[in-house]
């Protein structure tokens, strides 16, 4: 893709110009010298098209399910011990059209200008597309890709695609019809019970072992509870999970331990299972997602949580405050919701990871709830599912 890049004062604030600005100080957090930043900026540049020239003057250019103030780009960051962050970069390159079949069709496309860019197959996604992409689609979203920005200028690519698309009441039977074309007959048989199935992803591109992953949403999910929806084998310990909800969810501090059983009342935890071969049926990876933002009075607030929950990891929650200082300059006690989403990341043969969500907000920056006590859920509907695992 060949872009120009945005150049500082050149007219009226756009949305480009805010997340190139945004990518290229992110990039410096996740240690990716200049070059690959420049590479990775007119990456995003290319993948957002002529919605990168709308002036932020504007409302936003569709009401997108990304993110909660309608940004159609999300950042994350993949934190390790002993080593700086991956950083992601979300986005929704149909934002503009006017339906979601559009919407569908451009994702598409940008997908396989990537692919010719970068020498990939997209044979698993177009035997997915009739499933994913129907000419009349339903539910709030059709694909968005996610991109982890790697030194050397080639990203891996992943596509988020929604299995409600003809329905949510289709949402299950199409996860299992997806998974059998995709080589996993077993999948769909070894998830928990869930309340709803609001992503399906692929990984393409380079990847050392590619996966196929689902996301479920769990309404009023407890630390209890959470601890029994991990399939795979081994896997995390029950109590790990348990652990890491009460801390994300602000559950940790009751001294009766009841904090084991607080559910998330407000927006759902998620859960995403992994696969990555097809000899035993089950996911090599899990995750947990908490939406952090819907359980703080403030980011300084989650912040906190994010911190101790690195720390009990071994990873250094310095990286994570210079991100949260190169997307804005306000303070966190300032807003809820630059911290998105908190997530435990478990895959095969390697080490737990955390994944922390940062909002771009472009459009609106969500009120804090200074009034509200620790640890109380916030009232905001649930419009957002959280990924990137």
């Amino acid at each position: 893709m060949s872009v120009t890049l945005p150049r500082p004062g050149a007219g009226a604030p756009t949305l480009g110009a805010l997340t190139v600005g945004q990518l290229l100080r992110l990039c410096d957090v996740a240690g990716l010298g200049p070059a690959d930043a420049e590479s990775h900026a007119a990456l995003l540049l290319g993948a957002l098209g002529p919605v990168a020239e709308r002036p932020l003057d504007l409302p936003p250019p569709t009401r997108t399910f990304l993110s909660d103030d309608h940004t159609p780009v999300e950042f994350s960051l993949a934190h390790l011990p002993d080593r700086l962050p991956t950083l992601r970069v979300l986005v929704e390159p149909g934002c503009l059209e006017p339906d979601l079949a559009g919407n569908g069709r451009t994702g598409l496309a940008v997908v396989r200008e990537l692919a010719r860019a970068w020498n990939f197959s997209t044979t698993q996604l177009d035997a997915l597309t009739d499933l994913f992409l129907p000419d009349d689609p339903h539910g709030p979203l059709a694909l968005w890709i996610a991109l982890e920005l790697r030194a050397g200028g080639v990203p891996a690519v992943k596509v988020y695609l929604n299995p409600s698309a003809s329905g949510p009441e289709h949402a299950a039977a199409t996860v299992r019809e997806a998974f059998r074309r995709l080589g996993h007959p077993d999948a769909f048989a070894s998830l928990p019970d869930a309340d709803g199935y609001p992503f399906l992803a692929l990984d393409l591109g380079e990847w050392d072992t590619p996966r196929a992953k689902v996301y479920l949403r769990h309404d009023d999910l407890t630390a209890a509870r959470a601890g029994t929806l991990s399939r795979t084998r081994p896997g995390p310990s029950a109590a790990e999970i348990e652990e890491f909800l009460t801390l994300a969810g602000g559950f940790d501090d009751r001294p009766d331990g009841t904090g084991l059983h607080v559910p998330l009342a407000g927006r759902p935890g998620l859960t995403c299972h992994a696969f990555t071969e097809n000899r035993t049926g089950l996911p090599s990876g899990f995750t947990l997602h908490v939406p952090v933002r819907d359980y703080v009075r403030h980011d300084g607030e989650a912040f906190g949580r994010a911190a101790r929950a690195l720390r009990r990891y071994g990873m250094d929650p310095a990286a994570l405050r210079r991100a949260m200082e190169a997307l804005t300059s306000r303070r966190p006690e300032d807003g809820a919701g630059l911290i998105a989403y908190l997530a435990l990341v478990h895959q095969e043969g390697r080490p737990a990871r955390i994944t922390t969500y940062l909002s771009a907000e472009a459009y609106e920056v969500r009120a804090p709830r200074l009034g509200l006590p620790a640890s109380v859920p916030t009232s905001v509907p649930s419009r957002r599912a959280g990924v990137g695992a």
